[in-house]
């Protein structure tokens, strides 16, 4: 279902695997990040074939969903994960990483939140 070198899946890596106690797991056949509970997953479907999904923070989510590159994934969505599809314009890795973050605060735990919030205060 993906290949190490797909597009995209480097760096989407690189971005979740730099935040505190984040883990990779396989399922369903993409890559998965996991600070405890799921946070982002690298997926792909037959119109969307490059994408991340995500869990939107609710004060955001209506603003994310007017826009045209993000849409509700099959299976996650129910679940109200959201997605953004790669492919749709170019790809601003900073928004990428605020969309990942923002995600994985809404399932790590205390400790792995305070240690993020250290050393986002430790790089100034």
């Amino acid at each position: 279902m993906y290949s190490d070198d797909d597009p995209y899946l480097s760096e989407l890596r690189t971005i979740c695997l730099a935040l505190p106690d984040a883990t990779e797991k396989e399922a369903w056949g993409r890559p998965t990040f996991r600070a405890g509970k799921m946070f982002a997953v690298f997926s792909g479907h037959d119109t969307h074939p490059f994408a991340l999904e995500f869990k939107p923070d609710p004060d955001e989510r209506a603003a994310l969903e007017q826009d045209e590159r993000i849409y509700v994934p099959p299976y996650s969505g129910v679940g109200g994960w959201l997605a953004l599809d790669f492919t749709a314009a170019p790809v601003d890795w900073d928004e990428i990483g605020e969309l990942v973050e923002s995600s994985y605060r809404l399932v790590a735990r205390k400790r792995m939140i305070a240690a993020l919030d250290a050393a986002r205060e430790a790089d100034g």
